[in-house]
Parts: C-alpha cells; structure tokens; sequence
C-alpha cells in the first residue's frame, strides 16, 4: 500500500506531494499543486479520499479530492470565512468539517457534501477567544475540544458537546478548563486505546496529560512534562504533537531549542518518560509520523526543509535519515496511506 505526504507551502502558495518507501523512508517527489491563499493547515478525511485545506493570507477553506492511484488533488470546492483557520479536522464520520481561528477568536463547524466536498456556510460560527488553535472531536464523536494558547489568547481548553447528526457544538459544564500555570495548550492527540488526551504547551514548553470523562466529556490533568532538555533557558514554544500507533511513544517539537522531545508512555497509567532529544531543522512548526510509526519527519519553516528519521520500535529512539528541500514556509506535514 502507498504512503503520501502532503505538505503545504505557505510562502511558496502550493501543496507538494511525495510518496514514501515503507522500508527506507526514503521520500519521493511526485509533483505539487498551486493553492492560492498561503496554504497551511491540512486535513483528511475518514475515508482518505478528500484533503481539506486551510489558507492563511487569503482566509478560505477548500477541499481537494484525492486521486487514490497517484495522491493527485483537484480541487472540489471552497468557503471563505471571516477569519483564517489555523487548525482543521474532520468529525468521526467525515460528514462535518471542524476549525479553529488563532486571531478570529472563533470555531467553526461546516457542513461536508455527499461527495466530500465543502461549499455551504457554517453551521457553526462560535466565538471562543483569542487564540484558539485546535478542535477535534473525541473517538465517540460525542464531544469537541478547543485549546486556547496564553498571552493573547485565555490560557483555557474549551469544551464542547458535539451533535454528529446535526454538527451543532454545545458549551459543556464546566465550558474551561484552566492551567494554573502560564501553559498555553496549542494542539493535542487522543491516547490510541486509552481515554487520553496530551495537548502540547505552547508557553509551556510541556506536554500535559488529560483523563476523558467519556460520559461527561471533560479533561482533568494528571502530568506537566517539559519538552526541554535541564538548563535551557532560552526563547522556545512548543507547536504540534503525534502519539504512535502503538501508544507507546509520543513527540513534541520544539520552536527555539530545534529539536524534538521524545517520550515513552506508560502502558497503563498514560504518563510519560523523557526518552530524551533530537536537532532538527529550524522552527519545526510542522511535523508528522508515518501511518505505522517507523519513521518521523519534521518541517523547518525558517529552513524550508524538512527532516525525516527512524523511530526505533523499542525505544522510540529517532536516528536521522535524510534532509529535504521542499520550499518556502513548510506549515503542515500530512502523511497517509491511499487505495486500501
């Protein structure tokens, strides 16, 4: 079965396209696709038949169906909202399109057509605050969260009931969830197997590990782990996070530092152990695992150039592989697997 990474060019206003060897990780180029706007956060579908794409300089959301023989996009529609997306997902059943505005201060939820394609107006337009930076919905597809970063932004993760036959979002009780410290929660994944959440800290320079209520739908933190090696003092933040397929280990890159942080999860608890870290290139905004969790690949948005390792199965362990030149501002790294 194919591997294909998409990563979108903000600067360069295109997507490029590869395919990946499932034993080497060696990537190869396969062609990219103009998107105006400055394209950057990416999503896809449950299905993987359709990439959903956010823009930056011209605020627009569009959808992209996906050539299953070759990974080839055609664009199949677009909405253009108030505000720039900075984050995009689909619900669990591929039938809503979430997103969240850093400086709009908004949520959104769209409707997705029969063939995938978006083009109707919200169906959710919710103000939040300053600094909203993710939404997904829970593996029931019963709730959503929404982290806010601090500074500008509350310093919160918002928590939502999520209607999957409607698309409507409901404030939950309690609507926030409060760090007591200066954390700034940015992105987050779900545990594969256990009711987890990480979010990565943008002020925080942490990750934080959070308990699902899965019938009441809210987080309650039980670990702050730093991302940083003891010492460093220097100016860093924190952007995305990935756990493995396995649950057994999970990464964070650091903005400032230029590494990435490495932990080990704990099979039955969730916490987590610094496994230690790994240079990369400068400003890794972006990064993403492969499907099976064998290899790491990191974008330097400052270096335009994108960094792939392997993960050692056993110890989560990343060696260094190859570097890439992929073109200006590389903001997010999608990697999938098509016609299986």
């Amino acid at each position: 079965m194919p591997y294909y990474m998409y990563v979108s060019l903000q600067d360069d206003d295109k997507i490029r396209l590869f395919t990946m060897d499932a034993e080497t990780g060696k990537l190869t180029p396969k062609g990219e696709v103009p998107v105006p706007g400055g394209p950057s956060p990416l999503t896809i579908s449950p299905d993987r038949k359709v990439l959903y794409v956010g823009h930056r300089t011209v605020p627009a959301v569009s959808s992209y169906r996906i050539d299953p023989a070759t990974g080839g996009l055609t664009q199949s529609g677009t909405v253009s909202p108030e505000a720039a997306p900075t984050f995009l997902s689909t619900d669990r059943k591929g039938r809503f399109l979430l997103s969240a505005y850093y400086q709009g201060a908004h949520a959104a939820v769209h409707p997705i057509g029969a063939d995938g394609s978006v083009g109707g107006p919200p169906i959710e337009w919710l103000e939040t605050a300053t600094g909203a930076h993710a939404m997904q919905t829970d593996p029931s597809n019963k709730f959503a969260f929404v982290p806010h970063i601090a500074g500008n932004g509350p310093n919160a993760i918002f928590q939502f009931r999520f209607d999957e036959n409607t698309g409507h979002l409901t404030p939950n009780s309690p609507l926030r969830v409060e760090p007591a410290e200066h954390l700034g929660p940015r992105h987050y994944c779900f545990h594969p197997t256990q009711n987890i959440l990480y979010f990565s800290n943008e002020q925080g320079c942490s990750v934080t590990g959070y308990r699902l209520d899965t019938s009441a739908g809210t987080l309650s933190a039980f670990q702050t782990i730093t991302t940083l090696p003891a010492g460093y003092s220097e100016r860093n933040t924190c952007s995305q996070i990935q756990i493995t397929p396995s649950g057994k280990f999970l990464y964070a890159p650091n903005r400032g530092h230029n590494s990435i942080a490495g932990f080990s999860v704990d099979v039955s608890s969730g916490r987590l152990t610094a496994i230690g870290h790994v240079s990369t290139e400068a400003v890794p905004s972006a990064f993403s695992l492969d499907p099976e969790g064998n290899f790491l690949f990191a974008a330097g948005s400052a270096s335009n150039r994108l960094a792939a390792y392997r993960v050692n199965r056993e110890t989560g362990e990343l060696t260094p592989l190859e570097t890439y030149a992929v073109g200006k501002r590389p903001m997010w790294v999608l990697m999938t697997n098509l016609g299986g």
